[in-house]
């Protein structure tokens, strides 16, 4: 139970704040395959290095996988390891899967007989956890979104259908039609709305064997859509958060929104 705590903690903060060195993920053995029931394993994990586990797991508690039909359907064998957390996925379906975990919440601080309190967890709880008499309540609303892209033959995009809960990334490219020195397009949402401005982190992995992170940023536009060539094949992370008044959560005077995504390129 504590174990299960501290992961939540972790991910959460590391959710809210993309621009620290720690990095959360999802990376699957590999995103394009063919056949009449191939499998991937999936590694979630939060690290120093992209994409290699030396920090913590990733909780799995919050995992959502569509498939090409739009139906969810459940990571199966799932274990969670010192760095790693790891699930396999049956691609039974032709098409592209959706892999994500999904956090929705809050965090809150409070006075209570002369202690500073801190509190984090789903909203439905928080009205438990508040103790009569608390006085300077703050509440902040956080919603993040880590996922990855699998495809089993041709790409679709039933299940990149948005969901307009927080940041979403939804292809004009295609995630699992990327190549070495084209040209990707993405267009980015917030609940559902073009999201223009967002500064976006492109980070290409193998950072372990190289001495700079070598992060490329681009900026949304007016359409919310992001443009970048890929330099060379390899996994890719992207990350953006937002920080914004626009709650939907009674009391919270703050959202946090942040999504990071794993895509792979290959070689043309």
């Amino acid at each position: 139970m504590i174990r299960s705590v501290v992961f939540s903690a972790t991910v959460f903060v590391a959710l809210i704040t993309t621009t620290q060195a720690h990095k959360v993920w999802l990376r699957p053995s590999q995103t394009s395959l063919s056949g009449n029931d191939p499998w991937v394993t999936v590694d979630a994990a939060v690290s120093n290095d992209l994409f290699y586990f030396n920090h913590f797991p990733l909780g799995l508690d919050n995992l959502v996988i569509i498939d090409p039909n739009g139906n969810q359907v459940e990571g199966q064998n799932q274990s969670t390891g010192k760095y790693r957390s790891v699930f396999d996925v049956q691609l039974k379906e032709k098409g592209t899967y959706r892999i994500a975990i999904v956090n929705q919440g809050l965090f809150a601080s409070w006075e209570h007989d002369g202690q500073r309190r801190r509190w984090r967890g789903r909203a439905s709880d928080f009205a438990s956890a508040l103790p009569e008499g608390a006085t300077n309540v703050n509440v902040t609303e956080s919603v993040g979104r880590i996922e990855t892209f699998v495809t089993n033959g041709a790409p679709t995009e039933t299940a990149l259908e948005p969901t307009g809960k927080g940041i979403e990334l939804i292809p004009v490219t295609h995630p699992n039609d990327l190549y070495a020195e084209e040209e990707g397009t993405f267009q980015l949402l917030v609940n559902g709305k073009p999201a223009a401005g967002l500064e976006v982190e492109i980070i290409q992995g193998a950072t372990r064997y190289r001495n700079s992170q070598d992060t490329v940023h681009v900026t949304s536009d007016d359409e919310g859509k992001i443009k970048y060539t890929w330099p060379e094949a390899g996994m890719y992370w992207l990350s953006t958060s937002k920080s914004d008044s626009d709650t939907s959560i009674p009391n919270a005077t703050q959202r946090r929104l942040s999504y990071a995504g794993t895509v792979e390129v290959l070689p043309q």
